[in-house]
């Protein structure tokens, strides 16, 4: 009788095991879906902020209240744009003090920092930074280290 050349039942079986343990060590260094949701979760936020900053000092500009500190609609602001309080950025973005972790006054020029909720504020996590408006300047937003501190 001529035997038939194939594999049998165990070895396929053992091959599928062996692919299998392979796959659940390697996928998730190939699929870091974690890392790329914070990273989209944070710059998400800066865009909020950047369009709240526009929004109010649009509203501030209407009511004549672009120079020094003020309020519009129950925000302060400074210049136009909103300052960095919980009173100021945190009330002209809806939901940022309530879902995000936040961090008012984070240095000498008032700087507030946010990230995610439950998240701590450390060099290896990231932040949105809101640093108020200068004279006749606008605030800027940047997505940074969060131990890092700006002057």
């Amino acid at each position: 009788m001529k035997r038939q050349g194939g594999f049998t039942l165990i070895e396929m079986i053992v091959v599928i095991v062996i692919l299998g343990i392979l796959a659940v060590t390697a996928a998730p260094k190939f699929l870091n879906f974690q890392d790329d949701a914070r990273t989209a979760a944070l710059q998400g936020l800066k865009g909020a902020i950047d369009s709240a900053n526009g929004i109010v000092y649009g509203r501030a500009a209407i009511e004549g209240v672009t120079a020094g500190a003020g309020n519009v609609d129950n925000i302060a602001i400074i210049n136009g744009y909103p300052d960095g309080t919980a009173s100021g950025i945190g009330a002209a973005v809806v939901g940022l003090n309530n879902d995000w972790q936040t961090q008012y006054g984070a240095n000498a020029s008032g700087a507030a920092k946010f990230t995610l909720k439950g998240r701590e504020f450390v060099a290896s996590e990231q932040c949105v930074v809101f640093t108020p408006a200068a004279a006749n300047g606008a605030p800027t937003v940047t997505i940074e280290a969060c131990a890092a501190s700006r002057g």
